[in-house]
Formats: C-alpha cells, sequence, structure tokens
C-alpha cells in the first residue's frame, strides 16, 4: 500500500472487500511511541449491522491492519475485524 498522508483521510468512505459501505471515516488512533495508525474510527452507515464489530457509542472501530486500499475508498477486509 502506499504512504498517505492523514488529511487525505479525512471523510473518506470506508468499503468492504465485498463492496458494502460500511461508513464514513472519523478519525485516526495512533500509537504515540510508534507513530503508527492503529485504528480508523468510523461513523457506520445506518444500515450497517454493527453488532459484530466493536463500538463505543457511534463510533466503529476498525483495526489497521484490516485495510487492503486507500484511493477514493478506504477499502477493508470486514472478516479481520469483526468479534466472531
Amino acid at each position: 500500500m502506499r504512504n498517505t498522508f492523514s488529511r487525505n483521510l479525512s471523510r473518506k468512505k470506508v468499503m468492504s472487500t465485498d463492496g458494502m459501505v460500511i461508513g464514513t471515516i472519523r478519525n485516526i488512533m495512533v500509537d504515540l511511541k510508534s507513530g503508527e495508525v492503529t485504528d480508523l474510527v468510523v461513523k457506520p452507515e445506518q444500515n450497517f449491522d454493527t453488532s459484530n464489530y466493536a463500538v463505543e457509542g457511534d463510533k466503529l472501530f476498525v483495526p489497521f491492519e484490516a485495510v487492503k486500499d486507500i484511493r477514493d475508498y478506504i477499502v477493508v477486509d470486514r472478516y479481520l475485524f469483526s468479534r466472531k
């Protein structure tokens, strides 16, 4: 995956590898010691079932290792961050 500035992530849509729109990115979480992005904070779409995912209030947390590509959408493997 290519390098991307955090400002380019603002308000991007998050989509799963199977084409489902999950939501819109609201923030990122970073490990302050290493500087690595750990999680994306996403506001889920109203029709996205969040019952199998890590949610706090109206925020869905997507581990950065689930990200597969960043272009027009942020593409994630939603099975890598579900609570099974």
